[in-house]
């Protein structure tokens, strides 16, 4: 199987390196041909050198194209590099520096490909040891977007709702152990074929940042082209390591969010909500769920409690999104409430926890404080 691996880098280049070696691991373990395109959104003057050393095809663009910028122009260089050998890839690969793939993740998502699925995305683990599970992505319906306002500035039964709805939706795929149909895939690491890229088209770089994956799979669906998640297909993902080098990654999230709303769910409701946001700004809702939080330092231990079966751990006390942690017998007594291969990887601020039960009820909850960004 060939296939073409793109990596949108900005401002990373250590990270780069270790996503580059790991594609190729996986690549040389798995017999799999692998071109890969490195597309440098941004690097300082000292960082160039060591990207061009890379075995990689280096694209730079001079410019921060966004995400979805750098996805497209890393796909026509691989198309162009393919078309002058004559030999085209059989699916391409879109991805961020900071997943790591595990070994056997490409061939996996490349079999899901070659068994019918146009699109396929891996397991996404925040931590190998620990084995907490990144979050799919947030449902993008209408619906979903009420709930989650609600839930915001009245808590209570509206934040309940939503942790509800929330985890019925990520325990479709974390308790997966075969693909699954899901358009809820990460746009951290995508896989597809050549002829769902013509079919869906390339991705809108209107989306400077966040949301190109959701409206380009929102489309996958409109188009008929299936996506499945591969558990299967296991990647590291180290989560938002580029983001916090760009100073205007609130304001293009802000505008990411108003021009899906209105090209998938219409003017009319980007005017509702819009009205919503300017009568009620304030995210009362989650301040009263933040106050039933017990603040604790991250290796106390969790009570002993056979009847948990999750650990949600999230950047809002809400609870949604959140990565998710399975117990399976419960807990001993004597787990911390953050597992030391874990803990260094939470970002600076304030972490939500939640034991949950079979049920989804939550059993307990604490806070855990992180005063600096991990190295």
């Amino acid at each position: 199987m060939k296939l073409a691996a793109v990596v949108v880098h900005y401002r990373t280049p250590a990270l780069a390196a270790r996503c580059v070696e790991a594609l190729r691991a996986d690549a040389v373990g798995s017999a799999l041909e692998l071109d890969i395109v490195l597309v440098d959104n941004g690097s300082d003057a000292a960082d160039r050198p060591g990207l061009a050393a890379l075995p990689v095809r280096l694209v730079e663009p001079g410019a921060n194209l966004g995400y979805a910028g750098g996805v497209n122009r890393g796909i026509a260089a691989a198309t162009e590099a393919a078309a002058m050998s004559i030999a085209l890839h059989d699916c391409y690969v879109v991805l961020n520096p900071d997943v790591l793939v595990e070994p056997g993740c490409l061939a996996a998502l490349g079999d899901a490909l070659a068994k019918g699925a146009g699109i396929a995305g891996p397991r996404l683990l925040w931590d190998v040891t620990s084995g907490d599970l990144l979050p799919p992505l947030e449902p993008s319906t209408r619906r979903w977007e009420l709930l989650r306002r609600l839930a915001e500035r009245r808590g209570g039964r509206w934040a309940r709702r939503a942790r509800r709805v929330w985890r019925r939706h990520a325990l479709a795929q974390w308790r997966a152990s075969e693909p699954v149909s899901s358009f809820a895939l990460s746009g951290a690491l995508l896989a597809f074929n050549a002829a769902a890229w013509r079919r869906v088209g390339p991705f809108d770089e209107g989306y400077r940042l966040y949301f190109e994956e959701t409206d380009w799979l929102a489309r996958a669906r409109r188009a008929g082209v299936g996506a499945r998640h591969v558990p299967a297909a296991r990647a590291v993902h180290l989560y938002a390591q580029s983001t916090p080098h760009e100073p205007r990654a609130a304001a293009w999230l802000a505008a990411s969010q108003q021009r899906y709303r209105r090209r998938h769910h219409g003017r009319a409701f980007d005017a509702l909500v819009t009205f919503i946001d300017r009568g009620d700004p304030a995210p009362h809702g989650a301040e009263r769920e933040a106050a039933r939080f017990e603040p604790s330092p991250a290796n106390e231990t969790w009570p002993a409690d056979s009847s948990v079966r999750w650990i949600e751990t999230s950047p809002s006390p809400l609870g949604v999104p959140a990565a998710g942690r399975p117990i399976p017998t419960g807990l001993r007594g004597d787990e911390p409430l953050v597992p030391p291969t874990l803990e260094p990887r939470l970002a600076a601020g304030t972490w939500w926890l939640r034991a949950v039960d079979e049920a989804g009820r939550t059993r307990h909850r604490r806070r855990v404080e992180r005063s600096k960004v991990p190295e």
